[in-house]
């Protein structure tokens, strides 16, 4: 994916190192090792009866109010049901170890950035032409399959979030 374009368009938007972007089906904070070990084990179980499935990138958007947004976000589509189903067993399966997950419906999107600030008023100016302009344009026509869930690590620095892959699942059965 290329946001290569994107900080040059606001320059008061610190976007997301695109290695760092990864969809997140279940946020899971302050874990102990018998936690963290219990949602690999959730995972892999989920994993193996899931199938690859294909998704593209659709629109921009944000969240938070058109005056303050906190991120901006891109879509993702996948119409065959399978990301909202592997969701929906991922809960399931958290649920089942004990865990408490979001009840909040399920929308699939990538953070591209994290606003810490208020943008200058001809930064929102900015930001609101790439979002209803042509957005089509920054948004990736390509088509691309998911072949793995990994249980990812997040640490909060100063500079951002790191994330590291504890484990990758393989989709599918190995």
């Amino acid at each position: 994916m290329q946001t290569r374009s994107f900080p040059d368009k606001v320059p008061g938007i610190r976007w997301v190192d695109p290695s760092s972007i990864h969809l997140t089906l279940a946020f899971l904070g302050g874990l102990t090792d018998k936690q963290v070990a219990e949602a690999i084990q959730a995972t892999e179980m989920v994993a193996q009866q899931a199938q690859p499935f294909s998704y593209r990138l659709s629109h921009l958007g944000t969240f938070g109010s058109p005056r303050y947004p906190r991120v901006i976000w891109m879509g993702v589509e996948e119409p065959s049901g399978s990301l909202v189903s592997i969701h929906r067993m991922l809960n399931q399966q958290l649920l089942q170890r004990g865990f408490e997950v979001d009840t909040r419906p399920f929308s699939p999107h990538l953070t591209l950035a994290r606003l810490k600030s208020p943008l200058l008023s001809q930064e929102q100016q900015q930001l609101q032409s790439l979002l209803v302009g042509k957005p089509h344009s920054l948004v990736p026509a390509d088509s691309y399959t998911a072949h793995h869930l990994d249980v990812m690590k997040s640490e909060p620095l100063q500079t951002g979030a790191r994330y590291t892959s504890l484990q990758s699942c393989p989709i599918g059965k190995s």
